[in-house]
């Protein structure tokens, strides 16, 4: 590992401390432990962590204000890995910048997995790159997304679908596809920041993204808006499901 990594754990539960300080010291890391926000700021004056594993819900101060002090024009000083509750999802979606996330309860093998991709920033192989190749479409329009589905798997790719960003964002986080397409215009958030959100976390940074809309006619002020979000491979104007198929040809290539 060459130097020994540091890890800030900073959680109300303190068997969940001791034991993840066992474990995370057995693999060589050093650990300094917090058992609430303003334990976790104190620990910062001297010591300067690769990584913070942070909960959300605890006494005094909690995880979404802990975060709040240590970010810089809305990005955290140190990586982040957020262990949360279901509940919580919502507000992590939307409003953090953080490297990775997983919902208690959970194996401590499976954290000990997304920790090593967060430290060693690697990526996460999406699956064995045996055919068919995985896409994950995030489409609202259920017709739509039927047809382009109906496609796709026609064209031998295997296909999973999402009605939702946060929805999309959870589940492609514990199952990597090759590619994602995401429709801009989603019922809970835009699909550009569901492409940012992906392209932050250690896990899934390596995604191939198409963000695309549905026939915008001669909107170009839209279009070049677009064209340059974060982490977007390609922008697509949908006529039809042929024009997203040969984007994802040419973005797999």
């Amino acid at each position: 590992m060459g130097h020994a990594s540091k890890i800030l754990v900073i959680d109300d539960e303190e068997d969940l401390r001791e034991n993840l300080k066992y474990v995370l010291q057995m693999k060589g890391y050093v650990v300094e432990l917090a058992e609430d926000g303003v334990k976790g700021l104190k620990a910062l004056e001297n010591f300067k962590p690769d990584l913070i594993i942070l909960d959300l819900n605890m006494p005094n101060m909690g995880g979404i204000e802990f975060y709040q002090k240590i970010c810089v024009r809305e990005v955290p000083m140190y990586p982040v890995f957020v262990l949360t509750a279901r509940a919580n999802m919502e507000k992590l979606f939307k409003d953090f910048n953080v490297n990775g996330f997983m919902s208690k309860p959970f194996e401590i093998t499976d954290l000990m997995r997304e920790i090593s991709h967060v430290i060693d920033k690697k990526p996460a192989k999406a699956s064995e790159r045996s055919s068919p190749r995985k896409i994950f479409i995030v489409e609202n329009d259920e017709g739509f997304s039927k047809e382009l589905s109906a496609a796709l798997l026609i064209n031998g790719y295997t296909v999973n679908l999402a009605r939702s960003g946060l929805e999309a964002i959870e589940r492609i986080s514990y199952d990597v596809p090759d590619i994602v397409c995401v429709r801009m215009e989603l019922s809970d958030i835009n699909g550009d920041i569901v492409i940012q959100k992906l392209k932050r976390m250690a896990k899934t940074s390596g995604i191939k993204s198409i963000l695309y809309v549905l026939n915008i006619g001669e909107n170009n002020q839209i279009t070049n808006k677009i064209q340059g979000k974060e982490g977007v491979d390609k922008f697509v104007v949908v006529i039809s499901d042929k024009t997203l198929l040969e984007a994802i040809d040419e973005v797999l290539k």
